[in-house]
């Protein structure tokens, strides 16, 4: 199975954000022991980032937590194709209608975000990361 995981997500797992950290941590998991692949979007790497580098006040440290995320998570291109795209895309928010037209792109099977009202409009399923561990697991 085929994911694409949103900003978020990724934060609320590394920053140990509650109440969401221990699903996401656990989606992350999942990942790292091979139970699905999961993708972070190219647009989405910058962001996460400047989050960690806020809270860390490190780059190497920074770097650091990248280099272990990235072991698990591939990073999917974000084409110029994906940008036009989301203009003309039914969804409001801008930034998740690219994130949405890069996971139709490349035919990944779940969205996996907090934010799923913002995705309604999705042409991929969209769900939370306590939902994708109970699809997961029934698999």
């Amino acid at each position: 199975m085929n994911i694409i995981v949103d900003t978020c997500v990724i934060i609320d797992a590394l920053q140990n954000r509650e109440p969401f950290a221990k699903d996401a941590q656990e989606l992350c998991l999942a990942v790292a022991n091979g139970e699905c692949n999961a993708f972070v979007p190219a647009k989405s790497v910058a962001d996460i980032y400047y989050i960690l580098h806020r809270s860390l006040h490190s780059d190497s440290k920074t770097r650091d937590v990248l280099r272990k995320l990235f072991r698990s998570f591939r990073i999917l291109d974000t084409t110029s194709s994906d940008c036009r795209n989301a203009f003309t895309s039914p969804m409001s928010d801008f930034e998740d209608a690219i994130l949405a037209e890069t996971a139709y792109r490349t035919s990944v099977d779940w969205i996996v975000t907090r934010n799923i009202r913002d995705y309604k409009k999705s042409q991929v399923p969209v769900c939370m990361p306590e939902e994708f561990l109970k699809i997961l697991h029934k698999k």
